[in-house]
């Protein structure tokens, strides 16, 4: 694994990928590529990709170049000695891994209704009225934060997490020189993807928002408001016509996937030592993540606690697996190697 960083990056993605196929079958349900705020993934990934390669490759260019006409030969000259065949498969072996892991996750998240009878979170509501000494979570952040510019800063946080994931998947496999640690955080991502789906199946929720409406009925309309009003339609679509719904049913309560894959991020780049400004950004974007899930009804405190479990056993299993163990040991004499022996 030490030399081969994607091994079990891939390893995850086939697995799932057979599962969903599997599922689809029996289920006599389609497999379908699931769209962003920005459109497919398919495009959207890619995208992405290549705007960090530009940044990746024109200021270097820019750098050594002697003049503006001298732009082009300098930016060949940084992709020849960047950006060679082996390290530019390795990108896209990153990128293909996650990407079949989230559609497939994607997809078993929409089978779930097909699958599973019944619902905990009349449970769950209750767990949580108990660990909060028969107080409502939600109803003490409203109280507690308002329900007016509280609202709007923390659906700003909760819909950002849609552009976290695809931008801090393209810095990690793009502007990270150590492939091992690109890798780390690629396959804690794909492992994420596939122990979240696990748990929507092992306790099937909606969350509050979902089932308790009326408790955040004093919530100004927000993107986040928008979405969820959107989930719900699309669900409604779905369960009333399986095969001829163009969308895919998206909600599932426990755990959250939000809180998990930001953890994850926080604990890789605190693992790394990465710089103390973004190490201390991460973790305040994770604790606002948490309080934006509760705040606005997506998930119970028992879907955040969780979603923390998956987010850590998701880093740690990607260290071990990936060669990241001990990150203090991986060093770049060990990456420059990995190419030329793919």
């Amino acid at each position: 694994m030490v030399h081969r960083p994607y091994t079990f990056a891939i390893v995850v993605a086939a697995g799932v990928c057979a599962v969903t196929l599997v599922a689809a079958v029996l289920l006599d349900l389609p497999v379908r590529d699931p769209d962003g705020i920005a459109g497919p993934s398919y495009l959207r990934l890619p995208g992405i990709i290549a705007i960090f390669l530009l940044l990746d490759i024109v200021p270097r260019a820019c750098k050594r170049a002697a003049g503006l006409l001298d732009v082009r030969r300098a930016a060949r000259d940084v992709i020849r000695e960047q950006w060679s065949p082996g390290r530019v498969k390795l990108v896209l072996i990153g990128l293909l891994s996650f990407y079949v892991s989230y559609v497939a996750y994607r997809n078993l998240k929409g089978f779930l209704p097909f699958v599973r009878d019944g619902l905990a979170d009349e449970r769950l509501s209750r767990l949580d009225s108990a660990v909060m000494l028969g107080n409502d979570p939600a109803a003490l952040l409203h109280s507690l934060l308002g329900t007016g510019l509280a609202a709007h800063f923390l659906s700003w946080v909760y819909v950002s997490y849609l552009l976290f994931v695809p931008l801090s998947l393209a810095a990690a496999v793009v502007w990270n020189r150590n492939i091992l640690r690109g890798f780390w955080y690629v396959t804690a991502l794909c492992i994420n993807w596939v122990v979240g789906a696990a748990s929507y199946y092992l306790l099937p929720s909606l969350g509050p928002i979902f089932v308790y409406p009326e408790n955040f009925a004093a919530l100004p309309m927000t993107e986040v408001t928008s979405l969820q009003q959107s989930l719900a339609n699309t669900r409604i679509d779905a369960l009333a016509d399986p095969l001829g719904s163009a969308t895919i049913q998206g909600i599932a309560g426990f755990a959250s996937l939000h809180v998990s894959v930001v953890f994850t991020a926080a604990l890789i780049a605190h693992r790394l030592g990465l710089p103390a400004l973004l190490r201390r950004g991460l973790w305040v974007y994770v604790g606002l993540t948490i309080v934006s899930t509760v705040y606005f009804g997506w998930h119970y405190l028992i879907d955040d606690v969780g979603g923390l479990a998956i987010g850590w056993f998701a880093a740690w299993l990607a260290a071990v697996t990936t060669g990241n163990a001990d990150a203090s040991v991986v060093v770049e004499s060990e990456v420059t190697a990995v190419p030329s022996r793919m």
